[in-house]
């Protein structure tokens, strides 16, 4: 019989035993670090002691001299191998270390020729050996699905996916700094609820088995940030691992990062300025300008951005006076005579306001390029926030819109008790009815409130939005280090991630 012939995975097992063999421990527990690769790219030549570490992305194995190239997420660094330099350890990196591996190493700093900034090693330690190989690295990682599943060789292999999660980061750190500095209080609620709050959106349910009751995940955290509101604080914010058992798109994810704040005494004008100030400081911290280039599209951050009342907005794009129309099915009939096909309008099923917000998402948002504010959302849109003193039906709420999506949803909260059950009940009825998204009452909430709750305002913001709209990512997914996916192998063909 023919021996099968060994996998690159084999060949790098035996070499692990021989390795062992010759009292190398492949997977030692630590390495001292006198830098960062990063750090390290920054010092003078002639710097001695540098000790540095990374994984080996590219290598020249040559005579008696040879060069790789180690990186971390941050940076990648050259190093330089020369049989005079390393003595014995030489040979054993020309024989043992591979592309893949995590070595350290301990040097001299120098240029080359063509100026870039190296490490002649003079002290080589391998620090992990790696069975698998990399993806061709001119190539790149280009299968979108292996991004998804494997996001560690996607950040391995691809500069602009650690660009893109650095600008991720970046943006939340200045984000808290901005809130931080201006008073705000971090604070944690609950991820497991009695009860679907927060946001009308379908929830994802489970069962607590000790205390034998079904359980929600977030769908938001804002009334619970709103109990802190009246507990006394002042200002709290929260970084809120959200959950909406929905559809999917490439705008939208079931599990996402929620920022949302809420300020005792403000109004939503305060907080439209504020919005416009934290967004602002944001891009120019993080990207040096306020200006972002989306899909072709430039888009201009710069204040003050339009403001325009939902009526008008509808009425801009699809010749439908909403105030004229004020039953579900005088809405439903003119949305038929214009030829406007909308998802989801069942009226046994869709209360007035849940048609509004349907005819706004087909024929209007997607016409929203630069930054507006959208306002004066109908009261059935609206459970949480305050009636407007002027025009009841309407409520003190805006919308930040860009690029067709929406990026913020705000409100001057409703903070009177007997009008919050009222809105409450009339959603259980909406619920019970059928409409699965509608919310529930939560008499708790109602009860806290009856203690007494200042003037508020806040918001929340789709994270991983925000940041595929300035990283011009179409797909959200992109944005995410490890985006739920469907079982490898699974029922339905390729397996992508749930979209």
């Amino acid at each position: 019989m023919t021996q099968e012939k060994k996998t690159v995975r084999d060949e790098r097992i035996d070499m692990i035993a021989q390795l062992r063999a010759e009292g190398v421990n492949p997977y030692p527990d630590r390495f001292e670090r006198t830098h960062t690769l990063a750090e390290a790219a920054n010092l003078s030549e002639g710097t001695a002691g540098v000790r540095v570490a990374g994984r080996v992305i590219a290598i020249r194995k040559m005579g008696k001299l040879s060069f790789a190239h180690i990186q971390d997420v941050d940076q990648k660094l050259q190093v330089c191998f020369t049989a005079n330099d390393l003595g014995d350890q030489y040979p054993f990196f020309k024989k043992y270390i591979d592309i893949g591996d995590f070595i350290g190493v301990e040097g001299e700093m120098f240029a080359t020729k063509t100026g870039e900034i190296t490490v002649r090693v003079v002290s080589l330690q391998l620090l992990a050996k790696a069975l698998l190989t990399l993806p061709e690295k001119w190539h790149g990682l280009t299968d979108q699905e292996t991004c998804y599943r494997q996001r560690y060789l996607d950040l391995i292999m691809n500069d602009e996916s650690r660009r893109r999660f650095k600008l991720r980061s970046d943006v939340i750190r200045e984000i808290r700094r901005f809130l931080e500095d201006d008073g705000f209080t971090e604070v944690e609620t609950p991820i497991l609820q009695s009860k679907p709050s927060g946001a009308l959106a379908k929830p994802f349910i489970s069962h607590h088995n000790a205390l034998d009751i079904d359980v929600y995940l977030r769908i938001a955290p804002e009334t619970y940030l709103k109990r802190l509101i009246v507990a006394g604080y002042d200002r709290v914010f929260e970084f809120a691992r959200c959950f909406r058992n929905e559809g999917v798109s490439t705008a939208h994810l079931q599990e996402f990062l929620m920022l949302e704040y809420y300020a005792a005494y403000w109004n939503y004008q305060d907080n439209m300025d504020y919005t416009e100030r934290l967004l602002v400081h944001t891009l120019q911290k993080v990207m040096g300008k306020t200006r972002v280039e989306y899909m072709g599209e430039e888009i201009d951050f710069a204040p003050p951005w339009p403001r325009k009342s939902l009526r008008e907005v509808i009425l801009e794009h699809a010749a439908i006076d909403i105030d004229a129309h004020r039953s579900k099915e005088a809405l439903l009939a003119v949305i038929a005579e214009k030829g406007i096909k909308l998802e989801d309008a069942d009226p046994k099923t869709l209360g007035w306001g849940a048609l509004v917000d349907n005819l706004y998402k087909k024929a209007c948002r997607p016409n929203i390029v630069a930054p507006m504010f959208l306002t004066s959302h109908p009261k059935e849109l609206s459970p949480l926030a305050r009636a407007n003193d002027g025009d009841p039906a309407i409520t003190d709420r805006f919308q930040l819109v860009v690029a067709g999506m929406e990026i913020v949803n705000a409100y001057s909260e409703l903070v009177d008790p007997i009008d919050q059950r009222e809105r409450l009940v009339a959603q259980q009825s909406l619920r019970e009815a059928g409409d699965d998204e509608a919310m529930p009452l939560d008499e708790d909430y109602v009860q806290c409130m009856e203690y007494g709750m200042p003037p508020i305002s806040g918001w929340g913001m789709g994270i991983d939005r925000f940041v595929a709209l300035i990283a011009n990512e179409e797909n959200i997914k992109n944005t995410v280090y490890f985006p739920i996916m469907r079982p490898a192998g699974a029922a339905g063909g390729r397996s992508e991630s749930l979209d």
